[in-house]
């Protein structure tokens, strides 16, 4: 392995890519609650007020609505903020700036202001948070024309993902799965980007795509080992971006293994998977599908508390192996 590549979790490759980006630019600030001494609400940010200052590293009221202002205001006089939300939930106090400032200045000043700020949510279920604490809203923000929304799955990509996000024009929502901070793997030094259009395949196979999204991409790529045991071979999408979504990627996957099953944790209804689903509808994949498409999306229920009921109430690997047998063998 190349010496530059180290293992890292999930959240220490996020604070890896906002302390290269505020080293490169000092336009670079990061708000949120609790983000400077305590260093966030999953520490995140851990020491970077250390690092960068109270001016750099700034924590900001209980107040979504007020911070999430602030920081758009911000990047429309040249800074590039990185603002955090505690939950992705919380995002319902602050939409006005999210969905009506921030995603339409541009638009509305015929291109004369952009807007380059960064979101991050820290969103799922898994943790034991509860009903406002574990929803999965990328559906919610990747409906609004003039944001881009992204769910990075590994800590390679969430660092090269955040650092493009930084460096682009316009304002990005960076969706990260609590469960996955934790999750550790290779990271190069330095500074990288991965692009913010383009789904990945995690895994090559001739028998059934599943279009997974964040967390789900790894539990995906787990059934997908265990069907291979039986002999089905198993297509894993990561698709990393939701707005905008990577239609070549997905349409030429699905022409190729001629099933499709989309993986997601937010509600069913309304969620990514209807709008791959009918992408492929649209599409001239339509005519490669041998049986239809199917939707495993979470459960038409606010997460619960109890810890079993929290699990049954989003996909798990079980579902997936039944999803994928019924599609597969249904089909022969």
């Amino acid at each position: 392995m190349d010496t530059g590549v180290r293992e890292l979790s999930y959240s220490q490759a996020i604070q890896e890519a906002m302390a290269i980006a505020m080293e490169a630019d000092e336009r670079v600030i990061l708000m949120g609650e609790d983000i400077g001494v305590y260093g966030g609400a999953f520490q995140v940010t851990g020491d970077l007020i250390d690092r960068f200052g109270p001016e750099r590293v700034m924590d900001t009221p209980i107040s979504e609505l007020g911070g999430a202002g602030v920081a758009v205001g911000a990047a429309m006089t040249g800074l590039r903020p990185i603002f955090e939300f505690q939950f992705s939930d919380f995002a319902a106090l602050a939409m006005e700036q999210i969905v009506n400032q921030a995603a339409k200045m541009r638009y509305m000043l015929g291109g004369e202001v952009s807007v380059p700020v960064v979101m991050r949510f820290p969103a799922g279920s898994g943790t034991g948070a509860a009903a406002q604490h574990s929803q999965s809203l990328e559906a919610w923000l990747g409906h609004v024309p003039g944001l881009k929304v992204i769910q990075p799955a590994t800590p390679y990509d969430v660092k090269g993902m955040l650092l493009a996000a930084v460096a682009d024009p316009d304002p990005v929502m960076i969706f990260e799965h609590k469960l996955l901070y934790k999750m550790k793997g290779p990271v190069p030094e330095g500074h990288y980007t991965v692009p913010l259009d383009k789904a990945e395949i995690r895994r090559q196979g001739k028998d059934l795509s599943i279009v997974a999204t964040s967390i789900m991409v790894h539990k995906a790529l787990d059934a997908a080992e265990q069907l291979a045991g039986e002999g089905i071979d198993v297509e894993v999408v990561d698709l990393r971006s939701v707005r905008p979504i990577d239609r070549a990627t997905v349409i030429a996957s699905v022409k190729k293994t001629t099933r499709l099953l989309c993986v997601y944790e937010g509600v069913k209804t309304l969620g990514v998977g209807a709008e791959i689903s009918a992408m492929i509808a649209e599409s001239d994949a339509f005519d490669y599908l041998d049986a239809p498409i199917v939707r495993l999306g979470g459960s038409e229920t606010p997460i619960p508390y109890n810890p079993e009921l929290e699990k049954a109430a989003v996909p798990q690997v079980p579902d997936i192996l039944n999803a994928a047998r019924d599609l597969v063998r249904g089909a022969r």
